[in-house]
């Protein structure tokens, strides 16, 4: 369990699919911290279980709330930022995590539509509206000349995009993410919105159910191989996300080189079990 950092007061964090995977990791290492954490997931039950799950995680001062929502529709992205604000308060903390690879990872002319304009509403079009509620929930809280308050994206970079396996209306929608990061950033930077900073988050591979969704058998023995368990990706980038500071920055699970490094080694050590 992580010690509460004395170097971060208690923080008001916001965890988009928040009910399984990284958003569950990074829940309850917040929780650990004595942070005040509201998550969201589309599944009831889940959510309930995840939510008993978590609160066995929190440090004095900590508390955990959640509601079902899905992030791709606009009724639902606007109750849940109301029901944020109302249960945190102050919000100082938003992180966008929720997303989906689509059900196959096929060609696109093999793709049904449903299942491509699912993906692309929930990465992108949830990542949209998502950071307008946040900004606008903000922007009403006291303000400063730096950064205090911080929302944070999961999007793809061309590299990120280019390692991907998954389908192509996931990498678009994650690139589309990436870049509205950057946008963003101009547009409170124009508007003199000082108080708030929006940043780029890549935790890398992590193993998680969404990874390995109708993946290849030699799929996933890499991702066993190179992909990080989510509790392992939670305990770095948590730490960084409390403490962070700027208006538009770029941070990482690990560096782009040895991600680079631990897929070389990961192909060779498949090559060699599939030749056995």
């Amino acid at each position: 369990m992580m010690k509460k950092d004395e170097t971060v007061r208690s923080l008001g964090v916001v965890i988009t699919g928040g009910s399984k995977g990284l958003g569950y990791a990074l829940a309850s290492v917040f929780l650990a911290a004595g942070d005040r954490v509201v998550i969201c997931g589309r599944n009831q039950p889940r959510l309930e279980e995840a939510l008993s799950s978590l609160r066995s995680s929190c440090a004095l001062g900590g508390e955990v709330h959640g509601m079902v929502c899905d992030v791709g529709k606009p009724s639902d992205a606007v109750a849940f930022a109301v029901f944020a604000s109302a249960r945190l308060g102050r919000i100082d903390r938003w992180i966008n995590n929720a997303g989906t690879s689509g059900q196959f990872k096929r060609p696109l002319w093999e793709l049904h539509a449903d299942d491509m304009l699912e993906t692309c509403t929930t990465n992108l079009s949830g990542s949209i509206m998502l950071c307008a509620e946040a900004v606008r929930l903000m922007e009403r809280q006291p303000s400063s000349s730096k950064p205090i308050y911080h929302i944070f994206n999961m999007g793809f970079s061309s590299a990120g995009s280019r390692l991907s396996r998954s389908a192509v209306p996931h990498k678009a929608s994650k690139r589309g993410v990436a870049e509205l990061t950057h946008f963003l950033a101009r547009e409170l930077k124009v508007a003199g919105k000082t108080s708030i900073g929006i940043h780029e988050l890549s935790p890398g591979l992590v193993l998680t159910r969404l990874l390995l969704q109708d993946a290849s058998e030699s799929a996933i023995k890499l991702f066993d191989i190179i992909a990080e368990r989510p509790e392992k990706v939670a305990a770095v980038l948590v730490p960084k996300i409390r403490s962070i500071t700027g208006r538009n920055r770029h941070m990482r699970y690990q560096p782009l080189a040895l991600i680079f490094f631990r897929l070389l080694i990961g192909i060779k050590q498949v090559i060699k079990l599939d030749a056995r």
